[in-house]
Protein backbone atom coordinates (compact mmCIF):
# COMPACT_ATOMS: atom_id res chain seq x y z
CA UNK A 1 0.00 0.00 0.00
CA UNK A 2 1.14 3.29 -1.16
CA UNK A 3 1.66 6.56 1.24
CA UNK A 4 -1.19 8.01 -0.79
CA UNK A 5 -3.50 5.17 -0.46
CA UNK A 6 -2.26 5.22 3.32
CA UNK A 7 -3.14 8.88 3.46
CA UNK A 8 -6.68 7.98 2.07
CA UNK A 9 -7.44 5.65 4.29
CA UNK A 10 -6.63 7.17 7.19
CA UNK A 11 -8.68 9.81 6.14
CA UNK A 12 -12.32 7.69 5.35
CA UNK A 13 -11.57 6.30 8.85
CA UNK A 14 -10.99 9.10 10.61
CA UNK A 15 -14.38 10.56 8.62
CA UNK A 16 -16.48 7.43 9.61
CA UNK A 17 -14.96 7.87 13.23
CA UNK A 18 -15.62 11.45 13.99
CA UNK A 19 -19.33 11.33 11.71
CA UNK A 20 -20.39 7.62 11.41
CA UNK A 21 -23.77 8.94 12.61
CA UNK A 22 -24.23 12.08 10.13
CA UNK A 23 -22.65 9.94 7.28
CA UNK A 24 -25.56 7.16 8.03
CA UNK A 25 -28.26 9.43 7.80
CA UNK A 26 -27.04 10.99 4.86
CA UNK A 27 -26.83 7.50 2.79
CA UNK A 28 -30.56 7.40 4.47
CA UNK A 29 -31.56 10.45 2.82
CA UNK A 30 -30.33 9.58 -0.42
CA UNK A 31 -31.51 6.53 -0.42
CA UNK A 32 -34.89 7.78 0.05
CA UNK A 33 -34.66 10.38 -3.08
CA UNK A 34 -34.38 7.01 -5.02
CA UNK A 35 -36.82 5.49 -3.85
CA UNK A 36 -35.29 2.93 -2.18
CA UNK A 37 -38.30 2.75 0.39
CA UNK A 38 -40.87 1.70 -2.48
CA UNK A 39 -39.07 -1.53 -2.59
CA UNK A 40 -40.71 -3.13 0.95
CA UNK A 41 -37.75 -1.81 3.21
CA UNK A 42 -39.23 0.48 6.12
CA UNK A 43 -37.20 3.83 7.15
CA UNK A 44 -36.58 2.10 10.38
CA UNK A 45 -34.79 -0.58 8.57
CA UNK A 46 -32.84 1.71 6.24
CA UNK A 47 -31.13 3.09 8.86
CA UNK A 48 -30.82 0.36 11.16
CA UNK A 49 -28.90 -1.20 8.41
CA UNK A 50 -27.28 2.04 7.66
CA UNK A 51 -25.43 2.05 11.31
CA UNK A 52 -24.58 -1.51 10.81
CA UNK A 53 -22.78 -1.10 7.95
CA UNK A 54 -21.27 1.83 8.83
CA UNK A 55 -19.91 0.38 12.10
CA UNK A 56 -19.14 -2.22 10.37
CA UNK A 57 -16.91 -0.89 7.62
CA UNK A 58 -14.73 1.62 10.47
CA UNK A 59 -13.95 -1.78 12.33
CA UNK A 60 -12.65 -3.32 8.60
CA UNK A 61 -10.50 -0.11 8.11
CA UNK A 62 -9.04 -0.61 10.76
CA UNK A 63 -7.78 -4.23 9.71
CA UNK A 64 -4.55 -4.98 7.72
CA UNK A 65 -6.76 -5.57 5.15
CA UNK A 66 -6.44 -4.39 1.54
CA UNK A 67 -9.16 -2.02 0.09
CA UNK A 68 -10.58 -4.28 -2.33
CA UNK A 69 -10.92 -7.55 0.33
CA UNK A 70 -11.68 -5.12 3.55
CA UNK A 71 -16.09 -5.72 2.35
CA UNK A 72 -15.26 -9.61 1.35
CA UNK A 73 -13.20 -10.86 3.78
CA UNK A 74 -14.03 -8.48 7.17
CA UNK A 75 -16.80 -11.25 8.84
CA UNK A 76 -18.52 -8.46 10.09
CA UNK A 77 -18.98 -6.00 7.02
CA UNK A 78 -19.77 -9.15 4.88
CA UNK A 79 -22.55 -9.94 6.91
CA UNK A 80 -23.91 -6.73 6.66
CA UNK A 81 -24.09 -6.34 2.96
CA UNK A 82 -25.39 -10.26 3.04
CA UNK A 83 -28.35 -8.83 5.67
CA UNK A 84 -28.93 -5.84 3.34
CA UNK A 85 -28.93 -7.49 -0.04
CA UNK A 86 -31.01 -10.66 1.21
CA UNK A 87 -33.59 -7.55 2.58
CA UNK A 88 -33.81 -5.89 -0.53
CA UNK A 89 -34.68 -9.42 -2.06
CA UNK A 90 -36.90 -10.01 0.12
CA UNK A 91 -38.92 -7.23 -0.15
CA UNK A 92 -38.92 -7.35 -3.92
CA UNK A 93 -36.12 -4.36 -5.00
CA UNK A 94 -34.42 -5.62 -8.35
CA UNK A 95 -30.45 -6.74 -7.75
CA UNK A 96 -29.44 -3.35 -9.61
CA UNK A 97 -31.62 -1.07 -7.43
CA UNK A 98 -29.31 -3.29 -4.38
CA UNK A 99 -26.30 -3.03 -5.85
CA UNK A 100 -26.86 0.76 -6.43
CA UNK A 101 -28.32 1.63 -2.69
CA UNK A 102 -24.68 0.42 -1.85
CA UNK A 103 -23.00 2.27 -4.15
CA UNK A 104 -24.84 4.97 -2.97
CA UNK A 105 -22.70 5.26 0.31
CA UNK A 106 -19.48 6.52 -1.50
CA UNK A 107 -21.34 9.93 -1.99
CA UNK A 108 -22.14 10.35 1.49
CA UNK A 109 -18.89 8.87 2.43
CA UNK A 110 -16.86 11.45 0.29
CA UNK A 111 -19.12 14.55 1.39
CA UNK A 112 -18.02 13.54 5.10
CA UNK A 113 -14.03 13.53 3.52
CA UNK A 114 -14.78 16.89 2.17
CA UNK A 115 -15.56 18.17 5.76
CA UNK A 116 -12.19 16.96 7.11
CA UNK A 117 -10.11 18.77 4.36
CA UNK A 118 -10.47 20.68 0.73
CA UNK A 119 -6.94 19.76 -0.65
CA UNK A 120 -7.93 18.61 -3.89
CA UNK A 121 -4.97 15.59 -4.30
CA UNK A 122 -6.15 14.35 -0.81
CA UNK A 123 -9.96 14.37 -2.05
CA UNK A 124 -9.14 12.68 -5.53
CA UNK A 125 -7.03 10.15 -3.65
CA UNK A 126 -10.04 9.59 -1.22
CA UNK A 127 -12.26 9.25 -4.08
CA UNK A 128 -9.82 6.40 -5.75
CA UNK A 129 -10.05 4.38 -2.33
CA UNK A 130 -13.62 4.63 -1.61
CA UNK A 131 -14.56 3.41 -5.21
CA UNK A 132 -11.93 0.47 -4.11
CA UNK A 133 -13.68 -0.01 -1.17
CA UNK A 134 -17.17 -0.07 -2.20
CA UNK A 135 -17.08 -0.98 -5.65
CA UNK A 136 -16.41 -4.79 -4.11
CA UNK A 137 -19.66 -4.05 -1.80
CA UNK A 138 -21.59 -3.23 -4.56
CA UNK A 139 -20.86 -5.92 -7.00
CA UNK A 140 -20.94 -8.12 -3.62
CA UNK A 141 -24.23 -7.32 -3.34
CA UNK A 142 -25.57 -8.18 -6.88
CA UNK A 143 -24.60 -11.35 -6.72
CA UNK A 144 -26.14 -12.42 -2.70
CA UNK A 145 -29.27 -10.68 -3.85
CA UNK A 146 -29.11 -12.80 -7.41
CA UNK A 147 -28.21 -16.02 -5.32
CA UNK A 148 -31.12 -15.08 -2.21
CA UNK A 149 -33.57 -14.32 -4.71
CA UNK A 150 -33.17 -17.96 -6.23
CA UNK A 151 -33.29 -19.40 -3.43
CA UNK A 152 -36.30 -17.69 -2.38
CA UNK A 153 -38.15 -18.65 -5.90
CA UNK A 154 -37.05 -22.59 -4.93
CA UNK A 155 -38.33 -22.42 -1.52
CA UNK A 156 -41.66 -20.92 -2.85
CA UNK A 157 -42.19 -23.54 -5.82
CA UNK A 158 -41.03 -26.38 -3.47
CA UNK A 159 -43.86 -24.86 -0.93
CA UNK A 160 -46.23 -24.62 -4.29
CA UNK A 161 -45.16 -28.54 -4.74
CA UNK A 162 -46.11 -29.62 -1.67
CA UNK A 163 -49.55 -27.77 -1.86
CA UNK A 164 -50.64 -28.82 -4.86
CA UNK A 165 -50.21 -32.55 -4.36
CA UNK A 166 -51.90 -33.30 -0.56
CA UNK A 167 -52.25 -36.77 1.31
CA UNK A 168 -55.90 -36.89 2.08
CA UNK A 169 -56.50 -39.88 4.78
CA UNK A 170 -59.83 -41.16 2.91
CA UNK A 171 -60.02 -44.10 5.83
CA UNK A 172 -58.86 -45.37 8.95
CA UNK A 173 -55.17 -47.14 7.30
CA UNK A 174 -56.16 -45.73 3.73
CA UNK A 175 -54.29 -42.42 2.17
CA UNK A 176 -55.16 -40.87 -1.01
CA UNK A 177 -52.60 -38.73 -3.23
CA UNK A 178 -54.50 -36.62 -6.28
CA UNK A 179 -52.33 -35.31 -8.48
CA UNK A 180 -53.65 -32.44 -11.22
CA UNK A 181 -50.64 -31.67 -13.94
CA UNK A 182 -47.79 -33.11 -15.26
CA UNK A 183 -45.84 -35.52 -12.60
CA UNK A 184 -42.08 -34.77 -13.33
CA UNK A 185 -39.18 -35.64 -11.36
CA UNK A 186 -38.86 -32.74 -9.18
CA UNK A 187 -43.02 -33.06 -8.77
CA UNK A 188 -42.83 -36.99 -8.11
CA UNK A 189 -39.81 -36.84 -5.50
CA UNK A 190 -42.20 -34.39 -3.38
CA UNK A 191 -45.08 -36.82 -3.67
CA UNK A 192 -42.79 -39.47 -2.58
CA UNK A 193 -41.68 -37.87 0.24
CA UNK A 194 -45.20 -36.51 1.71
CA UNK A 195 -46.86 -39.96 0.93
CA UNK A 196 -44.20 -41.71 2.88
CA UNK A 197 -44.34 -39.47 5.88
CA UNK A 198 -47.76 -39.69 6.12
CA UNK A 199 -48.07 -43.74 5.59
CA UNK A 200 -45.61 -43.74 8.84
CA UNK A 201 -47.38 -41.03 10.43
CA UNK A 202 -50.97 -42.51 10.23
CA UNK A 203 -49.70 -46.50 9.89
CA UNK A 204 -51.13 -46.36 6.32
CA UNK A 205 -52.07 -49.56 4.85
CA UNK A 206 -53.41 -48.59 1.47
CA UNK A 207 -52.56 -45.62 -0.59
CA UNK A 208 -54.56 -44.19 -3.78
CA UNK A 209 -52.53 -42.25 -6.03
CA UNK A 210 -55.04 -40.69 -8.43
CA UNK A 211 -54.00 -39.83 -11.84
CA UNK A 212 -57.67 -38.74 -12.96
CA UNK A 213 -56.16 -34.62 -12.82
CA UNK A 214 -52.86 -36.12 -14.94
CA UNK A 215 -53.48 -34.87 -18.61
CA UNK A 216 -51.60 -37.45 -20.33
CA UNK A 217 -49.06 -40.51 -19.59
CA UNK A 218 -45.62 -41.15 -21.18
CA UNK A 219 -43.01 -43.92 -20.27
CA UNK A 220 -41.31 -40.79 -17.83
CA UNK A 221 -44.57 -40.42 -16.08
CA UNK A 222 -45.34 -44.18 -15.48
CA UNK A 223 -41.60 -44.43 -14.48
CA UNK A 224 -41.89 -41.83 -11.90
CA UNK A 225 -45.55 -43.48 -11.21
CA UNK A 226 -43.40 -47.24 -10.39
CA UNK A 227 -40.96 -45.46 -8.40
CA UNK A 228 -43.73 -43.68 -6.22
CA UNK A 229 -45.31 -47.68 -5.97
CA UNK A 230 -41.64 -49.11 -5.47
CA UNK A 231 -41.58 -46.59 -2.15
CA UNK A 232 -44.45 -47.59 -0.85
CA UNK A 233 -43.93 -51.24 -1.55
CA UNK A 234 -41.00 -50.96 0.93
CA UNK A 235 -42.93 -49.02 3.49
CA UNK A 236 -45.12 -52.25 4.01
CA UNK A 237 -48.62 -50.85 1.92
CA UNK A 238 -49.98 -51.61 -0.60
CA UNK A 239 -50.61 -49.52 -3.44
CA UNK A 240 -53.50 -48.50 -5.71
CA UNK A 241 -53.79 -46.37 -8.90
CA UNK A 242 -56.65 -44.88 -9.71
CA UNK A 243 -57.96 -42.40 -12.35
CA UNK A 244 -57.00 -44.65 -15.07
CA UNK A 245 -59.58 -43.17 -17.67
CA UNK A 246 -60.14 -44.93 -21.50
CA UNK A 247 -57.88 -42.53 -23.30
CA UNK A 248 -55.23 -43.28 -20.80
CA UNK A 249 -55.45 -46.71 -21.12
CA UNK A 250 -55.07 -46.48 -24.82
CA UNK A 251 -51.69 -44.19 -24.45
CA UNK A 252 -50.52 -46.78 -22.38
CA UNK A 253 -51.30 -49.58 -24.02
CA UNK A 254 -49.38 -48.16 -27.65
CA UNK A 255 -46.86 -47.40 -25.29
CA UNK A 256 -46.38 -50.76 -24.10
CA UNK A 257 -45.94 -49.60 -20.83
CA UNK A 258 -46.34 -52.78 -18.02
CA UNK A 259 -48.69 -51.99 -15.21
CA UNK A 260 -49.75 -55.46 -14.70
CA UNK A 261 -48.12 -55.42 -11.08
CA UNK A 262 -49.78 -52.69 -10.07
CA UNK A 263 -53.57 -52.45 -9.07
CA UNK A 264 -55.41 -50.46 -11.37
CA UNK A 265 -58.97 -48.86 -11.11
CA UNK A 266 -61.19 -46.60 -13.72
CA UNK A 267 -62.01 -43.57 -10.42
CA UNK A 268 -61.26 -43.07 -7.04
CA UNK A 269 -64.12 -44.69 -6.02
CA UNK A 270 -63.03 -48.21 -7.43
CA UNK A 271 -59.80 -47.81 -5.75
CA UNK A 272 -61.74 -47.06 -2.42
CA UNK A 273 -63.07 -50.01 -2.76
CA UNK A 274 -60.82 -51.95 -3.65
CA UNK A 275 -58.35 -51.11 -0.62
CA UNK A 276 -61.25 -52.79 2.02
CA UNK A 277 -60.23 -55.93 0.92
CA UNK A 278 -56.50 -55.20 1.01
CA UNK A 279 -57.14 -53.87 4.30
CA UNK A 280 -58.76 -57.11 5.48
CA UNK A 281 -56.02 -58.76 4.03
CA UNK A 282 -53.33 -56.29 5.98
CA UNK A 283 -55.37 -57.18 9.17
CA UNK A 284 -55.22 -61.30 8.86
CA UNK A 285 -51.90 -60.84 8.21
CA UNK A 286 -51.30 -59.30 11.57
CA UNK A 287 -53.27 -61.59 13.28
CA UNK A 288 -51.65 -64.53 12.01
CA UNK A 289 -48.43 -63.28 12.93
CA UNK A 290 -49.86 -62.50 16.50
CA UNK A 291 -50.61 -65.89 16.82
CA UNK A 292 -47.09 -67.36 15.89
CA UNK A 293 -45.50 -65.35 18.34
Amino acid sequence: MNSSESEARLRVSAALREQGEKVADRWVALQSEQAVLETGVTEAELNEEADSLVEALLAGLETDLPAQDVVASHPGLRQCVTDLSLRRARGGATPTATSQAVLTLKEALLEAVQEETRDVAALYHAALFINRLLDTAGAMSFDIYVEGREEIIRRQSRQLLEVSTPVVRLWDHVLAVPLIGTLDTTRTQVVMENLLEAIERDEAQVAIIDITGVPTVDTAVAHHLMQTVNAVRLMGADCVISGIRPPIAQIIAQLGIDLSAILTRATLADALAAAIPLLSDHQTQRASLADAR
